[in-house]
């Protein structure tokens, strides 16, 4: 009995000294919420070092993104930069015109057009240049051998590399009037034809060159996605006799399906942006009619006409049509059982 009893009675008296220390720091004052969470002030004190390390982004976004949003106010008004050296002073003293920006906007043609051309090169976009990184992700992940996977996504990822102006200076000597295609043409007895001019072909142009660009970036986001499917998946499927084909089907893209909803809520959101720099450089070769888009639109009449007012109510149009889209994009996940860009 003396054995048993001196070990129990030593294990009793070490467990009744760190009880109090250990239910001290989980009990004490103000340390936990009635639902049994940390407390905000104790959650402050544990992420410090974090928190202090996101300080430098979280002000560089406060200056760079939220600051210039009360420079909307000159949509509201005739701005006139000229007033004053200082911005603001000259933003104060502008006279106040009210919703006149907007409603010169809702009756210029031009502004409509402008639109027309942004949802149809979006549609186009989403169409034929959304699936690309994803079809290109799936057949670079199931090829065998690493290097020639790695070799295949170096190859695919360099041109996102590259400035819009060598981007399209590429296209002009592959497709252009005097270009590559243009010559083999002519030298086999058949007329050129120069697509980098033809508005007609413009919004096809304009989307193989971006698929051509950021197709790339894209699949590094899917492949990434695809290291955390289980292989025992995979080998499950292949036991119960699934083919190369159902366990893509049943076990890749079903793994796929949150990124791509989350992807393509933020592509919905990016819908009125289809490229200001790329179609800028373009626009004269086919003229405004099918390459004015609401960011060239905003530049033209905001930079070159120098009607800041205006412009600036043709992007407060879009950003409010973005949020929006968001919005129901984001619905639409929550919708199909995905958390889209926030929880519900």
């Amino acid at each position: 009995m003396s054995h048993s009893t001196v070990p129990r009675s030593r294990t009793e008296a070490d467990t009744t000294a760190k009880t109090p220390a250990a239910s001290g720091g989980d009990t004490g004052s103000g340390r936990k919420t009635p639902s049994g969470k940390l407390s905000l002030r104790l959650r402050l004190r544990r992420d410090r070092v974090l928190l202090l390390m996101t300080l430098p982004a979280v002000a560089l976004v406060l200056l760079f993104n939220y600051v210039p949003i009360l420079g909307n106010v000159v949509a509201f008004q005739d701005y006139d930069p000229y007033i004053s050296d200082n911005g603001v002073v000259s933003m104060l003293n502008s006279p106040w015109v009210g919703l006149e920006n907007f409603q010169r906007i809702f009756e210029d043609s031009a502004f409509w057009q402008a639109v027309q051309n942004t949802l149809v090169l979006f549609f186009l976009q989403l169409v034929l240049f959304f699936p690309i990184p994803i079809l290109l992700a799936l057949l670079i992940n199931s090829v065998v051998r690493p290097r020639v996977r790695a070799i295949a996504q170096a190859v695919l990822y360099l041109p996102h590399f590259f400035s819009w102006v060598l981007v399209i200076a590429v296209f002009q000597q592959l497709l252009g009037g005097a270009g590559l295609l243009s010559t083999l043409l002519r030298d086999h007895g058949y007329d050129g034809l120069d697509l980098m001019t033809d508005p007609s072909t413009f919004k096809f142009l304009v989307t193989a060159q971006a698929v051509w660009k950021d197709a790339g970036w894209g699949i590094i986001v899917f492949l990434a996605a695809l290291t955390s499917v289980s292989p025992d998946l995979y080998e499950a499927a292949a036991m119960d006799g699934a083919s190369r084909w159902r366990r893509m089907w049943h076990v890749t893209l079903p793994a796929l399906r949150p990124v791509i909803a989350l992807l393509l809520v933020l592509r919905v959101g990016d819908a009125l942006t289809v490229g200001f720099e790329q179609i800028l450089l373009q626009r004269d070769a086919v003229g405004p009619g099918a390459a004015e888009v609401l960011d060239t639109f905003v530049w033209w009449n905001g930079v070159r006409n120098q009607d800041f007012g205006y412009a600036a109510a043709a992007g407060l149009v879009k950003g409010v049509i973005s949020i929006g889209l968001v919005l129901a994009a984001n619905k639409v996940a929550h919708i199909m059982g995905e958390q889209g860009v926030y929880k519900k």
